[in-house]
């Protein structure tokens, strides 16, 4: 099984994986904003800003996402998905910029107050569908 078959499909304690996206980018205090923010400063701002931006998505690697998050977050992600926390960290490495990147389709965050423009379940659920394909 695939790394997005895995997220589609739920963890293995049956989390819900568009729940657990949803919650993860709303946790910021400020929504998506406030998560690149957080990228921001921890020097990984640019590298964030790439997935916003219209341009190449850079890459991620676990250990940097590891060291953005809060081992809270991570901690709260991996068990609403029923993986340990370095999976999750991975499983984001992969996931976080393509989702990013579908949420800023215009090259700036939406407008959408402290959700950031999440659009909800239903909005995570057709990002996650697009990039299951």
């Amino acid at each position: 099984m695939g790394l997005l078959d895995g997220i589609l499909g739920g963890g293995a304690e049956g989390g819900s994986p568009i729940g657990a996206i949803t919650d993860l980018l709303g946790a910021q205090e400020g929504g998506l904003g406030g998560l690149l923010g957080t990228f921001e400063k921890s020097g990984l701002g640019g590298l964030a800003a790439s997935w916003v931006g219209k341009g190449e998505n850079l890459p991620i690697s676990a250990e940097q996402i590891q060291s953005v998050l809060s081992s809270g977050m991570l901690a709260d992600f991996a068990a609403k998905l029923g993986v340990d926390p370095q999976v999750a960290a991975g499983t984001l490495a992969k996931v976080l910029p393509q989702v990013i990147d579908q949420l800023t389709p215009d090259g700036q965050l939406p407008a959408g107050g402290a959700g950031g423009g999440l659009g909800g379940l239903g909005g995570i659920a057709d990002i996650l569908g697009k990039l299951g394909r």
